[in-house]
């Protein structure tokens, strides 16, 4: 099995709407188990994610929970989550469904560097930063490299 590098998130008590919503985003299975699930059902929290997984039709994992009972929740400004590659549409309607409801930094627009960019944060507050690849071709951008901007 090879490694993988995957965005694990972390809410407040917001995991689930965030996770569905992403499902809603992106397509794929989500798996939710809850703190109930592993532990006295009728304890403060018990509905809570422990841990929920989103695997998308387009290869993309994505992970997140609720903060456990007991612990601050301390929203982070430090992780942006990255969407990169060459096909438009998908990358545009991925963008149109994150930044609706959320805070647009950056337009979806072409940059100085050729390709189409923008970043928002989400109705969550997770950070996306989409860039759509201009024609790698034409670049000459090696396949394995192309969508690799940011």
């Amino acid at each position: 099995m090879t490694s993988r590098l995957n965005p694990y998130l972390s809410f407040g008590d917001t995991a689930r709407a965030a996770l569905e919503f992403y499902r809603d985003v992106f397509g794929g299975t989500l798996a939710i188990s809850t703190f109930g699930e592993f532990s006295d059902q009728d304890a403060p929290g018990a509905e809570l994610v422990m841990h929920g997984i989103l695997e998308t039709p387009s290869g993309f994992t994505l992970m997140a929970a609720d903060t456990p009972p007991g612990m601050e929740y301390k929203p982070g400004s430090s992780i942006s989550i990255s969407l990169s590659g060459s096909d438009a549409a998908e990358l545009r309607g991925y963008w149109a469904r994150l930044s609706a409801a959320g805070t647009v930094s950056v337009p979806l627009e072409k940059q100085m560097w050729g390709d189409e960019f923008g970043m928002c944060q989400d109705r969550f507050g997770t950070v996306w930063m989409v860039n759509i690849v201009a024609d790698a071709d034409a670049a000459g951008v090696p396949p394995e490299t192309a969508g690799n901007t940011w």
